[in-house]
């Protein structure tokens, strides 16, 4: 069979997969595309915990994928994958169908690892997809409720306390978010929240090691101590035993118990089973099984597939982070359109822009190009618009942007504690950093999408107008 008549098989719509099918899309590229994800919605991850706080819609942090594509092109269909031949260049699901492929795209990211810890899978509250977060937010409720009722003490301190296993990037946004979050929602219950506990649990000496934001460090060992709640960080702790109400650890030979009814698990990945399975030379793998791949994203093996995000190692590692991955996604689209056209594929380059945590409601660190930290109210914005603009799809892109802003104008989520009155000249710069992320996002949207932008925006005669400038 003809290779140009097989469609490119997309495995994963995570940020690697779903923006190279995005890219594809807008680039008209000549073959069909089938996306295969066995979740019905995209997840946004660095914004779960606005979605857990209520800060963030569900329909704003994890669109629907039916939602997001424009071009008939793109198939997406929603079940599991079974197998992988890459041999056969065919692709098997749960269902019973297989597709045969002529490119395909790995990036089905990573899972959960549990490290073999005793009841970790059982007992802990993974923090992953947007279904993790309701469950872990209705729990939390259920836990207020009940502490609020309870009339003996150390039962009460046992819902109050949220044990929070990790410490790199998601523990420290984690436990920073609960800490302003737990005595709002404690305090309408007519509770103490001085009693409300947060316990981070770290192997290491030290918060954020070996990490990209290791140089925020110390800004968010001070942002933890700020917060409604102060955050007990408990260092060379070996995690050993997790049960329904106690965590078992080990710190300095001695074995000790935290009694709790939350554990949240943020204390790392592993490698995707499929990716674990795929016949591949040994030696064409890194220490952790990820797959290594050429500057071009190729497997050296199987040139006709890609991979991207979690699943790939280059030369030079690159962090598992979401920028990475939608910056691969992008340039993966761009290489597999230039194959179409018979064209060569170009290396893929990856520009490291900062980093962002959210640390605290409202608050947060954007250290830009890892060089010029932004903190509080500032970072926090900063934070929020650049994740915003790197929403699938403009449209939605726009509207989750504008919802957000509308609450940051009206300040709709806050601290218990109140904060000082905003200066004049504290609400002129916020109001100015909302217009640099609306007319940032508009001009970007109208750069991609220009047919979308101008039928959407049509009757508020926004794009005749910005033509207008445009041409003086």
């Amino acid at each position: 069979m003809d290779e140009s008549t097989l469609p490119t098989v997309i495995l994963g719509a995570g940020f690697t997969g779903l923006f190279a099918a995005l890219h594809l899309c807008h680039r008209r590229y000549p073959r069909p595309i089938v996306l295969i994800d066995q979740a019905e919605r995209f997840v946004f991850k660095p914004l779960l915990y606005e979605l857990l706080s209520g800060e963030m819609t569900d329909t704003q942090v994890q669109p629907r994928y039916a939602e997001l594509f424009e071009c008939d092109s793109v198939t997406f269909v929603q079940d599991q994958v079974q197998a992988i031949d890459l041999r056969q260049r065919r692709v098997n699901l749960t269902s019973g169908l297989h597709y045969d492929y002529g490119n395909l795209l790995l990036g089905l990211g990573s899972v959960t690892n549990f490290f073999d810890i005793q009841g970790a899978e059982k007992f802990a509250f993974p923090f992953r997809t947007g279904e993790d977060t309701i469950a872990l937010r209705r729990h939390l409720r259920e836990c207020l409720q009940c502490a609020s009722q309870a009339k003996d003490a150390n039962k009460r301190q046992t819902f109050l306390t949220v044990a929070i296993v990790g410490a790199g990037p998601s523990g420290i946004e984690m436990a920073a978010t609960l800490a302003d979050l737990l005595p709002q929602w404690y305090t309408r219950l007519g509770g103490d929240l001085q009693e409300i506990r947060i316990v981070v649990f770290n192997r290491s000496q030290e918060i954020l090691k070996g990490d990209l934001n290791g140089d925020l460090r110390e800004i968010a060992h001070r942002a933890l101590q700020t917060r409604s709640t102060l955050v007990e960080v408990v260092s060379n702790a070996l995690v050993k035993v997790i049960s329904e109400n106690s965590v078992e650890y080990e710190q300095a030979q001695q074995t000790k118990v935290l009694q709790t009814n939350t554990i949240i698990w943020t204390a790392g990945t592993g490698l995707h089973p499929l990716i674990e399975s795929l016949q591949i030379a040994p030696e064409m793998r890194d220490r952790a099984g990820r797959l290594r791949v050429a500057s071009t994203m190729q497997l050296p093996e199987f040139p006709e597939v890609f991979v991207g995000g979690d699943c790939a190692v280059l030369e030079k590692p690159l962090p598992a982070t979401a920028q990475v991955a939608y910056q691969q996604g992008a340039m993966i689209a761009q290489n597999l359109h230039a194959i179409a056209q018979g064209q060569s594929p170009k290396p893929v380059t990856v520009a490291l822009r900062g980093t962002l945590l959210k640390l605290g409601l409202g608050e947060g660190v954007a250290n830009l190009f890892d060089r010029v930290p932004i903190t509080g109210r500032a970072g926090h914005l900063v934070r929020q618009g650049t994740y915003l603009e790197l929403l699938p799809v403009y449209v939605h892109n726009f509207k989750a942007t504008v919802g957000w802003l509308t609450d940051e104008l009206f300040q709709r989520h806050g601290r218990v504690t109140p904060k000082p009155r905003q200066s004049v000249l504290q609400r002129i710069g916020d109001a100015a950093a909302v217009m640099v992320v609306i007319s940032s996002g508009l001009l970007f949207w109208r750069a991609a999408q220009p047919t979308s932008f101008n039928q959407t925006l049509r009757s508020t005669h926004l794009p005749a107008l910005l033509d207008q400038l445009q041409q003086k």
